[in-house]
C-alpha cells in the first residue's frame, strides 16, 4: 500500500514538473514571438488604436491607392483565431490568407518570406497566446479596377516573390548574417528603402538607395558617402536606430519615427549593432558619389531686416523670412541653429533641408514630427490643415517657406513648388500603373468588341 502511494506520489511530481517545464517552454516560445513581432514592426501597420493593439483599421497610404491593415488577433470572427500554422505561414511568406484571398504587398510578405520555420512558430505561437483578441471588423480595401481583383497578385508573385528561407553567408561572421536576416526579413527595411518599378517590385539592383512612401522620402541608407550613410559608424547608426536622432545628421519622422517608436529601440544591443554591421557593408549603386554630403550643408544665419518693426498685414521683400521667424524661430532659434542640447535640430547639417528629394521637408512643415523613445517624447506640431495645426499655411506659403529654408541652411540646388506641396499634402506621388491598367482592360474590352463585330458581320455574309 505505501509503495503504491509513493510510486503515485512520484508520478504527480514528474507529472507536476513536466507542466511547468512545458509552461515555461511556452512562455519562452510566446516571449520569443512578441520580440520577433517588435522587429518586424507589426504594431505600425495593425494598430490604428493603442487600446486595441492589433487590431487592423489603419488606411496605409500606397501610390496605387488606400489599403486597409487588417485585424490580425487571434479573433475568430474578425481576426486569424481560425488560422492554423500553415496558413499564418502562408500569410507571412506568401501573401495568401486562410480564405485562399492575395493579400496586397503594402503587407511586406517579399520581405518575410525570409523568416525561418522556428521564427515562424514563435510568432504563431504569440499571435495566438500573447495577444488580446478584438472582436472589431475593419473596413475594406478599395483599390480602383483592375487593382481590385486580388487574384492579379498570383502573377505579380510568380514575377516577383523569392522562394522562401534564408540562407546564411558562410563567409560572413555571426553577426553579420544576423543583421542582414534582420534586415531583409522582420525589419524589412527594403519595403521602403528601395525604390519601385512599374510594376511596383522593388528595383533590386537599387536596393536601399531611397524611395518614396508616401509624403515621406526613405533615403539612402547604402555606403554612399554622400546621399548614404558611408560617413557614419557603426555606433552613431545605433545610436540612430535606438534613439530616431543623430545630432548634426538626422531626425527621424513620418514611418521611420514609427519604426523607431514601436520598433528598433526594443531592441537588444547585440541586434542593433548587427544590423548595423550588415547595412555598413551594403554597397553603393547610386552615381552621386561626389560633392557635399546631405548632413554637411548650410551655414546659420537669417534675413530678419526684411521685415522687422513692419506691420504683419504690410508686403515685405523677403516673405519666406517673415514666414521662418513666425513659424519657426522660436524652436530651432533666429538662425536655424537649434538649441545646444540638439533637441530642436538645427535646420543646417541636416538631413531634411540637404536631401536631393525635398519631400521630407514639406511633410515635416505640413504633418509635424512625433516620436517616443526612452529619452522621452519628441515633438513638432503640424502645420498642414489638421485641427492641431499651429498655423494653417497653405500651399504657396509652404513653397516659400520650404524655399527659404533650403536656400539659407540646406541644397540651394532644390526648389519647391506649390504643386509639390499640394502633392505631398494629398498623400504623395500616385502611381499610372492604374491609370495604365485601367487603359489597358479598356483597349481589350474594345478589342473584343471589334472582333465580335467583325465575326458577326462575317456570319451575315
Amino acid at each position: 500500500m505505501m509503495l503504491k502511494f509513493k510510486l503515485n506520489a512520484l508520478a504527480l511530481m514528474l507529472a507536476l514538473g513536466c507542466g511547468a517545464a512545458h509552461a515555461a517552454s511556452d512562455d519562452a516560445l510566446i516571449k520569443k514571438g512578441e520580440y520577433l513581432a517588435v522587429a518586424a514592426d507589426c504594431t505600425a501597420c495593425h494598430t490604428a488604436s493603442s487600446t486595441q493593439p492589433f487590431a487592423g483599421g489603419k488606411a496605409i497610404a500606397s501610390p496605387v491607392g488606400a489599403i486597409i491593415a487588417t485585424n490580425i488577433t487571434p479573433s475568430k470572427t474578425d481576426g486569424i483565431g481560425d488560422y492554423s500554422e500553415q496558413q499564418f505561414a502562408d500569410a507571412l511568406r506568401k501573401g495568401i490568407r486562410a480564405d485562399g484571398a492575395h493579400l496586397y504587398p503594402a503587407m511586406p510578405y517579399t520581405a518575410y518570406a525570409t523568416l525561418t520555420d522556428d521564427d515562424i512558430h514563435a510568432l504563431y505561437a504569440y499571435f495566438m497566446s500573447g495577444v488580446q483578441a478584438v472582436d472589431h471588423p475593419t473596413a475594406q480595401t478599395h483599390l480602383p479596377f483592375p487593382l481590385n481583383l486580388r487574384f492579379s497578385m498570383m502573377f505579380w508573385n510568380a514575377l516577383f516573390l523569392k522562394a522562401p528561407g534564408y540562407q546564411p553567408d558562410a563567409a560572413q561572421t555571426a553577426s553579420w548574417n544576423r543583421g542582414r536576416y534582420l534586415v531583409e526579413g522582420a525589419a524589412h527595411c527594403s519595403t521602403c528603402h528601395t525604390p519601385r518599378g512599374f510594376l511596383m517590385q522593388e528595383k533590386t539592383a537599387d536596393a536601399f538607395t531611397g524611395a518614396q512612401v508616401g509624403s515621406w522620402y526613405a533615403p539612402n541608407i547604402t555606403a554612399n558617402p554622400v546621399s548614404g550613410i558611408g560617413q557614419w559608424s557603426q555606433q552613431e547608426l545605433v545610436t540612430y536606430l535606438r534613439t530616431g536622432r543623430l545630432a548634426g545628421k538626422a531626425q527621424a519622422a513620418g514611418s521611420m519615427a514609427e519604426a523607431i517608436t514601436h520598433s528598433f529601440q526594443h531592441l537588444s544591443d547585440a541586434d542593433l549593432t548587427a544590423i548595423a554591421e550588415y547595412m555598413q557593408s551594403v554597397p553603393d549603386h547610386t552615381a552621386f558619389a561626389s560633392g557635399p554630403a546631405r548632413f554637411t550643408q548650410g551655414t546659420p544665419g537669417n534675413n530678419l531686416v526684411a521685415f522687422r518693426g513692419q506691420a504683419f498685414t504690410q508686403p515685405v521683400s523677403d516673405e519666406g523670412a517673415r514666414l521662418f521667424s513666425g513659424n519657426c524661430a522660436s524652436c530651432h532659434g533666429s538662425s536655424g541653429q537649434g538649441t545646444k542640447d540638439g533637441f530642436y535640430p538645427s535646420l543646417f547639417h541636416n538631413s531634411a533641408t540637404a536631401e536631393r528629394n525635398s519631400s521630407n521637408l514639406i511633410a515635416t512643415i505640413l504633418f509635424g514630427v512625433e516620436r517616443d523613445t526612452a529619452q522621452g517624447n519628441v515633438f513638432m506640431p503640424p502645420f498642414g490643415a489638421q485641427p492641431n495645426a499651429l498655423n494653417h499655411l497653405n500651399d504657396q506659403q509652404v513653397a516659400t517657406l520650404s524655399n527659404w529654408i533650403l536656400h539659407r541652411y540646406g541644397n540651394q540646388g532644390v526648389t519647391v513648388s506649390p504643386e509639390q506641396v499640394a502633392e505631398i499634402r494629398a498623400g504623395g506621388p500616385s502611381s499610372p500603373l492604374v491609370l495604365l491598367a485601367q487603359f489597358g482592360v479598356a483597349g481589350a474590352v474594345l478589342a473584343a468588341i471589334i472582333v465580335l463585330i467583325w465575326l458577326l458581320w462575317r456570319r451575315k455574309r
